[in-house]
């Protein structure tokens, strides 16, 4: 299987006050399509910072990240904000959704990302009510975000983060603000649908045993990969 996205000696590192906070020391990994790989370490390893360089939301001070074999911070803003946008989900523990804005409305804002969004409203409806369905919340639909339980607010985020039909899904500790028999209801729904829609998933997390369910499995301690 071809490299979906690769990390070639990626570092990342932070100014703060008098002295360098170094993230990332060097990472260099291949994830290929249609694979799930696991990224586990302590606290302060470096896991969500090298999701979130992956993903393009925070550029690496030194080295690449190649996305199908371009340089994806070479490309201009414009570029990788519609690669971001249109090929990459992001699910996050602490949910993100906009309490002004019901269930549904959540689900689609991914989609109103593309030009001419507006004039496919009623396109993007359908496909976040497929979706909510997909979760087995279509009867919240129309409630707010603060009406939910967190595991009914994670689904949610995990509906919304499939809106655009991404290839590559980065989920960043999805379980962590649940507990154990919720946690598994959403690693559930997580897991089957992206083995269903064959997407690549990336999940940091400190459960060994969520990252057990992964095909591939690195350990980051102090900013490099161990094993």
């Amino acid at each position: 299987m071809s490299s979906l996205i690769e990390a070639i000696d990626v570092r990342r590192s932070f100014d703060m006050d008098m002295r360098t906070l170094e993230v990332l020391r060097g990472v260099s990994l291949a994830i290929a399509e249609g694979d799930s790989l696991a990224i586990t370490g302590m606290s302060g390893a470096g896991k969500s910072t090298l999701l979130h360089v992956l993903g393009g939301l925070d550029r690496p001070t030194s080295g690449r990240v190649l996305y199908r074999g371009r340089d994806f911070y070479a490309a201009g803003d414009r570029e990788r904000s519609a690669i971001r946008a249109q090929k990459i989900g992001f699910v996050f523990q602490a949910y993100h959704l906009l309490p002004e804005l019901t269930v549904q409305e959540n689900v689609m804002l991914p989609g109103l990302s593309a030009t001419g969004a507006f004039l496919r409203g009623a396109r993007l409806r359908a496909r976040a009510a497929e979706l909510l369905a997909r979760v087995g919340l279509s009867d919240r639909a129309a409630h707010r975000p603060n009406e939910l339980s967190g595991g009914e607010q994670q689904r949610v985020a995990l509906a919304r983060a499939l809106m655009n039909g991404p290839e590559l899904l980065l989920a960043d500790e999805p379980t962590g603000n649940l507990d154990s028999r919720t946690g598994e209801d959403v690693l559930r729904y997580l897991f089957g649908l992206a083995a269903e829609q064959n997407l690549t998933l990336v999940m940091v997390t400190h459960n060994e045993a969520v990252a057990a369910r992964c095909r591939r499995h690195v350990v980051l301690r102090d900013g490099l990969p161990v094993a």
